[in-house]
């Protein structure tokens, strides 16, 4: 019952999952807003630039692969320690950076500690929890990946208004400490490591997979198109490789890097696709939405930011209703109730112009926040359904992998469709009406999907890490 008390073991390792968790989500967003000052200050162009965002993208891919065979290896606590030690040096060393190249070179060191985290903090929680835990602790654990794409922009015009790009970096430093010492005395010591052979075979086709796909969705823009060489052979070479994955994957079962048995588990598979529909719809609308703001309405990019706070309000509120509502109606209803309010919220920005009143979009973007903040808590919940302990670590790569790349695939397309609706029609409100148009529909196919998913079904049956290791 929901008065029940949670398990202590579980509820310690995901506040102190949440406390390193949060910085890792929220720098992937927090340098979008200040790409122009870096180019300012670091004498760069804008081509060069935008890799201090792409750079950090790539690695993302090219970590998150191996991180189960990390953890079997190093143990969950050591590696999530270790990770976040990475992070905490990579932010130090971007807060330093002269030149736009160190900058970027910095950046790659730290998505390759947030890479790790990424889906390590999903597993940690679900490893340790009991099954009528889950779905509170699953409100904990999705506060990051809800909040950090809306609030990221935000608190990097708010920094950027008040001081030097720097800090952009340098205010990961005090969460990233105060992340490490509860780790350290809240997560549950590590079971000894097992020596588990790596799976290179499969590490030389997936993260390159990754690194080509993420690189070509990337360079789409409104010079180049899904069709242009820059985007297409990227994108060609990395299916390619993905592919030839997935055959050796089936083919070598529980020994590949990534186990796809995971994937005939239907709520995995199901949370998989909704994950990715998730990101398209959540990391491509929230590049939409400020230069909404900024290029039709005339706000500056602090201005932007601050428009969009009632969606993270929203996304906030609805994370305590949503956890309780999957009590009652089970991770489906949540999940179609989430994607429904998305979608209906969005709606009015298909409509938008110059002179929109601006308090009825605020109230939109406030019902939006809490569709969003609904939609996460199930789908982390129940994509771990009917599976074994050993299985988790898996599940959570494919899971955070179709986030990942939905969110690429938001963002390549909706930029194209913005760039090539002003170019067709000469009307700039008309682009942006398309461009949201397009963001509904990634909205209107996850409802779809949605009844995929299990009703009130059993929360799955995970068996507790011991508090001693």
């Amino acid at each position: 019952m929901s008065e029940e008390r949670i398990d202590p073991t579980a509820l310690r390792t995901a506040i102190a999952v949440l406390a390193g968790g949060i910085t890792v989500i929220l720098d992937s967003t927090i340098v979008s807003v200040a790409l122009h000052e870096l180019a300012t200050d670091l004498h760069a162009d804008v081509a060069t630039i935008q890799w201090v965002s792409t750079a950090y993208l790539l690695a993302l891919g090219v970590i998150i692969p191996v991180v189960g065979w990390l953890q079997s290896r190093l143990g969950a606590k050591r590696l999530w320690i270790a990770a976040l030690t990475v992070f905490l040096l990579g932010s130090v060393l971007c807060s330093f950076a002269g030149s736009a190249g160190t900058l970027i070179g910095f950046r790659v060191v730290q998505g390759l500690g947030g890479g790790a985290m990424m889906p390590l903090m999903t597993t940690m929680v679900m490893q340790s929890v009991r099954g009528k835990d889950i779905g509170r602790l699953m409100s904990v654990v999705a506060l990051p990946a809800a909040l950090g794409p809306i609030l990221g922009p935000v608190i990097g015009g708010l920094i950027l208004g008040a001081g030097s790009w720097r800090w952009l970096f340098l205010v990961n430093v005090p969460l990233c400490l105060i992340g490490l010492v509860l780790a350290v005395r809240l997560i549950p010591a590590d079971e000894p490591g097992r020596r588990v052979r790596l799976d290179v075979v499969g590490l030389a086709l997936l993260s390159p997979a990754l690194v080509a796909l993420l690189y070509g969705l990337s360079k789409v823009s409104a010079e180049h198109g899904f069709g242009s060489a820059v985007v297409l052979v990227p994108m060609i070479a990395g299916a390619v490789l993905l592919v030839a994955f997935v055959l050796w994957a089936l083919r070598g079962r529980g020994d590949a890097l990534v186990d796809l048995e995971v994937l005939r588990s239907r709520p995995t598979w199901a949370a998989t696709v909704l994950m990715f529909l998730s990101g398209a719809a959540l990391y491509g609308a929230m590049v939409l939405l400020p230069l909404y703001w900024q290029e039709v309405r005339g706000e500056d990019a602090l201005g932007a930011g601050l428009l969009l706070i009632p969606q993270g309000v929203g996304s906030l509120l609805s994370r305590t209703v949503a956890s309780r509502l999957m009590e009652k109606v089970g991770g489906r209803g949540v999940a179609l109730l989430g994607f429904v309010l998305t979608g209906l919220a969005t709606v009015p920005f298909g409509f938008v112009g110059t002179d929109t009143e601006t308090w009825p979009l605020l109230v939109a973007l406030f019902v939006r926040g809490l569709g969003l903040g609904m939609v996460f808590i199930p789908l982390l919940t129940v994509a771990f359904v009917g599976l074994d302990r050993e299985k988790v670590p898996h599940a959570s790569i494919v899971v955070r992998i179709g986030q990942q790349v939905g969110g690429s695939v938001g963002v390549a397309l909706l930029t194209v469709i913005l760039a090539t609706s002003a170019q067709r029609t000469g009307s700039l409100t008309g682009a942006f009406d398309a461009a949201f148009w397009w963001s509904i529909g990634f909205t209107g196919l996850a409802v779809l999907v949605s009844f995929l998913l299990p009703g009130k079904a059993p929360a799955p049956a995970l068996t507790p890490v011991p508090a001693n290791g």
